[in-house]
């Protein structure tokens, strides 16, 4: 049983009220068991290295320690460096950009601990209905998104850390979130071939050590219908036989409603092993599913024998990951361009910029609230202005004839369940908007949502919510007026 637990890489969440204290009970029960690793959610940086540094000395196995850092690890960790969204890197045309971004996000989760880096995605942005990819993804053209996955795991992988390609064999022609229901590509078997498939054969190519499942249905690749998580007509003939594929596959989370459709968690770790998946992500409980797994396997229905290939594979790259250390610790130069870059990609989605003043009427318009995980603190922004030697108001009915800027916030999120803005949040960009002699809407989301905003308001980019995109927006409004 202790061995098959190395399979499974459980979630630890971090909570603003209690820190890593809720878990505790989960990560003892984790320890005892044996886990392979874990993947983190949240928490300060101070913890996050007193944590993983816990882990590792009381485990009996190598772990892999995981985070979500498609946008640095500011992304998951308060304290530590955020960066633009993929999209907004892309947009530069400069691979230059993605190399140091991606260096800096693994020399700097490094230090703190962290091995794994869920990074980069490599679905297309061609669904523009796609709630769950957008901003996420390096863009539309399989060319270019092939060229700038690799820079990306090369880069982050120089560093020690684990890269991720994700999520084969591609999310970006969904129009359903996979953490909501099983989304359905009708696309034809060639389309995905040549196109979607081709940024991980891009990043088989670069070497990447990691490749993350999609809980979506490909009839074209698999007829019966099931999710590429649990089909081993697209794990292990395709993937592993026709891409030579040798390295970790490991499934997207299974607490997703993509996972679940007509079968329990357990049914969904068992039946992704049997598909060709090395190792289960975010078992809601450790202990059952290693259970069901040894069931299984006693009952015949898992091969021991890949079973245990899986285990070798997740230990040769737990050992294969850098160890935590401050070996090229990203410096105050390092830190200062993540900022810098974050800069490059706010811009002018359509003008002219009107003068705002010194005092500034600010509304909040929250398109991202609501999910079982709060948005980032929107504070970030206004305090950014407020440094920047702005007075800041934050009425929500601003006085008429004053200046306001509305802070739309739009961004790609789990379980929000779509790609647009919603009617409710249009009509309170327009009601104030419709109060101020002038407006400028600072649009925290990708830049061509700005088509459902009416035509005479400006609009300024900022490419996603992160406090780093927030500070960046405040930067460029003090430097425009």
């Amino acid at each position: 049983m202790k061995d098959l637990a190395q399979l499974l890489i459980p979630a630890i969440r971090w909570s603003d009220e209690r820190g890593y204290d809720g878990e505790r009970q989960a990560i003892e029960s984790a320890l005892r068991l044996g886990v392979g690793g874990f993947i983190l959610f949240g928490g300060t940086q101070d913890a996050v290295r007193a944590l993983t540094r816990e882990l590792r000395q009381r485990s009996r196995v190598p772990l892999l320690i995981a985070a979500d850092m498609e946008r640095g690890v500011g992304q998951q960790f308060a304290g530590a460096t955020g960066l633009p969204p993929l999209a907004a890197i892309a947009s530069l045309d400069d691979p230059e950009a993605i190399r140091r971004a991606a260096r800096h996000t693994a020399r700097e989760a490094r230090t703190l601990g962290v091995n794994w880096d869920f990074a980069p995605v490599c679905d297309l942005d061609v669904e523009l209905e796609n709630p769950i990819v957008g901003t996420r993804s390096l863009g539309a053209d399989p060319r270019r998104v092939s060229d700038l996955a690799a820079e990306w795991i090369t880069a982050c992988q120089a560093e020690g850390v684990l890269a991720c390609a994700k999520h084969f064999p591609g999310h970006g022609r969904t129009r359903v979130d996979s953490h909501i229901k099983l989304p359905v590509v009708r696309a034809s078997r060639q389309e995905l071939v040549d196109e979607d498939i081709a940024p991980f054969r891009a990043a088989i190519s670069a070497g990447v050590v990691s490749i993350m499942t999609a809980h979506v249905a490909y009839p074209a690749l698999d007829p019966s219908g099931v999710a590429a998580t649990f089909s081993s007509d697209m794990l292990r003939f395709f993937l592993r036989m026709q891409l030579g594929f040798d390295g970790l596959i490991v499934t997207d989370a299974l607490t997703m409603g993509g996972a679940l459709k007509g079968r329990t968690e357990e049914e969904a770790g068992v039946a992704a092993l049997r598909a060709g998946c090395d190792v289960l992500l975010h078992p809601s409980d450790a202990e059952a599913m290693t259970r069901a797994v040894e069931r299984a396997r006693d009952g015949g229905l898992l091969d021991a024998g890949a079973l245990a290939q899986s285990i070798r594979r997740r230990l040769k790259w737990a050992q294969w990951a850098s160890p935590p250390n401050e070996y090229r610790r990203p410096s105050a130069a390092d830190v200062a361009w993540c900022a810098q870059l974050a800069d490059r990609v706010v811009h002018v989605v359509r003008g002219p910029m009107p003068s705002l003043g010194e005092k500034l009427h600010v509304v909040i318009v929250d398109d991202d609230a609501g999910g079982p995980h709060p948005p980032p603190s929107r504070e970030p922004f206004l305090q950014a202005l407020r440094d920047a030697g702005r007075t800041v108001l934050t009425d929500d009915t601003p006085p008429r004839g004053a200046p306001v800027v509305i802070a739309l916030f739009g961004d790609v999120r789990s379980w929000k369940g779509r790609a647009r803005y919603s009617a409710a949040s249009l009509r309170a960009v327009q009601r104030a908007a419709r109060a101020g002699a002038s407006a400028l809407v600072v649009q925290f989301g990708h830049p061509r949502l700005a088509a459902a905003l009416p035509a005479e308001l400006p609009v300024v980019s900022a490419w996603g919510g992160e406090e780093a995109m927030q500070q960046a927006a405040a930067r460029f409004l003090a430097r425009a007026d």
